[in-house]
């Protein structure tokens, strides 16, 4: 009888999206110890772009960020994985923004965030994943 090797399954990624690198690195700080695969980005469209081949179990993006807004990046993703898990983040607006709107995100988090509300969160998130 051969040996099997179990395989472990990869870690989930977590996509980040903010033109703010201190926050990115914050992010990435606070995320990794999750036991996820924590990839950032400055540009939403590189994001949007290395999104189907990274299928992350979470995108945390935020709102403001020049050419491609948050809202902008959750509906393409949507697009793509209509059960894409998200979180908009914004310092500049508030849940307001996507009232009316037909994509939402599934959380939405003012800046200055609590560092630990937001853990507590992806960490649910990617167990309902």
């Amino acid at each position: 009888m051969p040996f099997s090797k179990s395989k472990t399954p990869p870690p989930p990624t977590v996509f980040v999206v903010d033109d703010e690198v201190l926050l990115l690195e914050l992010a990435q700080t606070i995320l990794a110890p999750l036991g996820c695969k924590v990839q950032t980005y400055t540009d939403p469209e590189l994001a949007l772009k290395e999104f189907p081949a990274a299928a992350p179990a979470v995108v945390l993006t935020d709102y403001a960020m020049g050419r491609m807004s948050g809202m902008d990046l959750i509906r393409e993703c949507r697009k793509l994985n209509p059960q894409q898990k998200t979180i908009l983040i914004s310092g500049t607006v508030d849940g307001e923004v996507f009232a009316g709107a037909p994509v939402k995100p599934d959380l939405f988090v003012a800046k200055p965030y609590d560092v630990n509300k937001l853990v507590d969160m992806v960490r649910a998130m990617i167990k309902q994943g």
